[in-house]
């Protein structure tokens, strides 16, 4: 079990507190088009302030490769997170993102202000996890929080660096939340724990089938990566997706999940279509009966019905990856089904960040589920059982 101090641990007030927050936002011609998670980090701010913590505010936005990049600075949001927060929020306008602004705007903090910093990423030591730059921004706080999951995989001066050089560095809300479910309830699920993984491929989610295989009781297969799984047993696919080089790891994995004693799920049905597009004449065939010519787009209802089945009965799901195809509406069905049967059922669910977390709240469906996880790579890193920097780096309880 991962037990980290959070804001609920500590007192702030007086304190100079720095906050990193995931304020990755959208942007159109200085407009933020999509807001969540600035309303996100709204709980963890807030008590920070209502403690009488001084809240200094920082994070990256985009890749301006480390240097100032007008359209991606961190203006706009100053704006809105004054009127979300009902006071002012202080911008330092620093190139160097600690400079002359920002230490005067610190020095002049009261109880309960707020600060933020430009983007953090406007500094080329940022990425590269550089003392130096940790030092700065560590030396205008007395107290570090790290609130951004999105990031926690990847070991920065902002998330990770800073911690070096302060005393008291805990998690927010946000990461708390991600600790208690992808990190706490992967590790100790109330069961049957089921996992539906799906995406175009199994590369890029060896290690999760892995680590999950040892877990889970049923690991539901779809979206592209099923067609490697096909191919291992002999079954033709015909022009879909398929990773050549892992028809063998596919197989390996079938035969572990045996071993194991877990149900490992793969399409009985397919939807196929003669090229990749929604406007094109689709059918449905059987279990290893794609023609030549032909690709699977989506998930065939009678794998719907055996999937939304599996699921009835689970108390604890993870779900990464959609089943087809789902920006295509007549490819959409697959991924649409288990979305349904997720928001039907009386049990944690817990969607793994990126592409199934998009699917989610387009289909409506986001209110229906236990947690949703705010980061894409970071999820799918915690699925596989890796450390991650960012959440390591904070205070044992």
């Amino acid at each position: 079990m991962l037990n980290k101090k959070s804001v609920d641990d500590i007192n702030v007030k007086g304190k100079r507190v720095l906050v990193r927050c995931d304020f990755n936002v959208p942007l159109q011609e200085g407009k933020i088009t999509d807001e969540n998670r600035l309303v996100a980090a709204l709980p963890t701010i807030k008590k920070l302030i209502g403690d009488g913590g001084k809240v200094i505010l920082c994070s990256h936005l985009g890749k301006p490769k480390g240097e100032p990049k007008p359209e991606l600075s961190l203006a706009p949001v100053a704006v809105r997170l004054a009127e979300l927060l009902g006071q002012p929020v202080k911008f330092a306008a620093d190139a160097n993102v600690v400079g002359e602004n920002a230490k005067a705007a610190v020095a002049a903090m009261k109880d309960g202000d707020v600060v933020l910093l430009e983007n953090t990423r406007y500094r080329a030591e940022e990425t590269k996890n550089v003392d130096s730059f940790s030092e700065d921004l560590a030396s205008l706080c007395d107290v570090f929080v790290n609130d951004a999951f999105g990031t926690a995989h990847r070991a920065h001066c902002s998330n990770v660096g800073v911690t070096k050089y302060v005393d008291t560095a805990v998690v927010g809300y946000l990461m708390q939340k991600e600790i208690d479910f992808l990190g706490n309830a992967v590790d100790n699920p109330e069961r049957p724990f089921v996992a539906i993984l799906g995406g175009s491929k199994v590369s890029s989610k060896i290690s999760v089938i892995n680590n999950l295989l040892d877990k889970v009781d049923t690991l539901i297969i779809g979206g592209g990566m099923a067609y490697t799984f096909m191919k291992a047993l002999g079954e033709e696919v015909g022009n879909s997706l398929l990773e050549a080089d892992y028809l063998d790891y596919a197989k390996e994995m079938m035969e572990k999940a045996e071993k194991k004693g877990v149900k490992l799920l793969i399409p009985v049905d397919t939807v196929v279509a003669k090229d990749f597009s929604n406007d094109v004449p689709y059918k449905t065939v059987g279990r290893g009966q794609i023609e030549a010519g032909w690709q699977g787009l989506d998930i065939g209802e009678k794998t719907c019905e055996l999937y939304a089945d599996a699921i009835k009965s689970a108390k604890t799901v993870v779900w990464n990856g959609p089943m087809g195809v789902f920006e295509f509406s007549n490819f959409a069905k697959g991924t649409i089904a288990v979305a349904k049967a997720l928001a039907d059922i009386d049990a944690t669910t817990i969607i793994g960040g990126g592409d199934s977390a998009a699917a989610v709240n387009i289909l409506g469906f986001g209110d229906k589920m236990t947690h949703i996880s705010t980061g894409g790579g970071a999820s799918l890193e915690f699925l596989e059982g890796k450390e991650l920097p960012g959440v390591a780096a904070a205070n044992d309880k």
